[in-house]
């Protein structure tokens, strides 16, 4: 199959190299270590843990409305931005 492959510089210059010590085409070079990388992904132990998501009961403290969320938010920033003024004399 034929495509075009787009490589980083460094990497190319490695293959470059690499095909030239084994005297071989750039070509032949790019499929061997294709190859050699697919099969060790392939045959590698999976080492990842498997990642678990912890439910809990997301519900808000007594007293909060989730309506009016945004109002607090806007004075949280209103509060921030005056403290900065505050701090910038």
């Amino acid at each position: 199959m034929r495509t075009t492959v787009t490589l980083e510089q460094d990497l190319a210059d490695r293959l470059k190299e690499y095909a030239h010590r084994r005297r071989t085409s750039f070509k032949v070079a790019l499929n061997t270590l294709l190859r050699r990388g697919l099969a060790a992904q392939e045959n590698a132990p999976s080492s990842r843990r498997r990642f678990a998501v912890e439910p809990h009961s997301g519900r808000l403290q007594p007293g909060l409305d989730p309506g009016k969320l945004n109002q607090l938010v806007d004075r949280l920033e209103a509060e921030d931005f005056a403290r900065e003024k505050r701090s910038d004399r």
